[in-house]
């Protein structure tokens, strides 16, 4: 599937669903909280960049937790872009983050946001929803500036489940276009060695329900 595909279809799928989006999702996307708790300790002025940010849920809490940052999203989903503005607005963060429309597997941050790195790079249950998420991956790694870390939340393996609890949930996500990633886990790896971080050990949440995954750049 190309990027302009890969865009409508997001556009088709969050068309109606944005506009409940976060009311829903708060009930199956486990370890967003957590996540962005860990992002700190972050100086004045550090920017954070989620990758997949949707309607701008994770960005609003990480600027709420940590008021000294900066917020950068990148989104595929013009919808969800358009969600994510408004409720910025609303929220009266706007001043504090930049949104750009863009492919998370081939993005030019320097284009885009008018920086090449940033101090602390997140992405949260978006690679199970990339066509290219190994290169979504390898990219996020690259924009990460010198002392950052990279922050994955995403779908894990179930390991515990029962059998039929987990055929059913992965049913269930196939109709929002979600997979969750087999070798997350070892792409994860491999990537960061390539790009010269260190990966912390994994964190399985909830039965291996969820994953959080962390790499850092010395």
């Amino acid at each position: 599937m190309s990027a302009d595909q890969h865009a409508v279809l997001m556009d088709q799928v969050y068309r109606w669903q944005r506009h409940c989006y976060d009311l829903t999702r708060k009930y199956y996307l486990f370890g967003r909280d957590r996540t962005i708790d860990n992002l700190g300790p972050m100086p004045a002025g550090a920017s954070v960049l989620e990758v997949g940010c949707g309607t701008g849920r994770n960005l609003r809490r990480c600027l709420q937790r940590y008021p000294r940052i900066n917020g950068y999203g990148i989104d595929i989903s013009a919808q969800m872009l358009a969600t994510a503005s408004r409720q910025l607005q609303r929220d009266g963060l706007a001043a504090r983050v930049t949104l750009a429309r863009g492919d998370a597997s081939s993005f030019d941050s320097q284009i885009l946001f008018g920086r090449a790195g940033f101090d602390r790079v997140l992405l949260p249950y978006c690679l199970s929803m990339m066509p290219d998420w190994q290169a979504a991956l390898a990219q996020a790694m690259q924009v990460l500036a010198p002392g950052g870390a990279l922050h994955v939340v995403d779908f894990g393996q179930q390991e515990k489940f029962p059998a039929w609890a987990r055929q059913a949930l992965r049913a269930w996500l196939t109709r929002f276009e979600v997979t969750p990633r087999a070798d997350l886990v070892e792409v994860f790896s491999r990537t960061a060695r390539a790009n010269g971080l260190q990966m912390m050990a994994p964190d399985k949440l909830g039965g291996g329900y969820a994953i959080l995954l962390k790499a850092t750049r010395l």
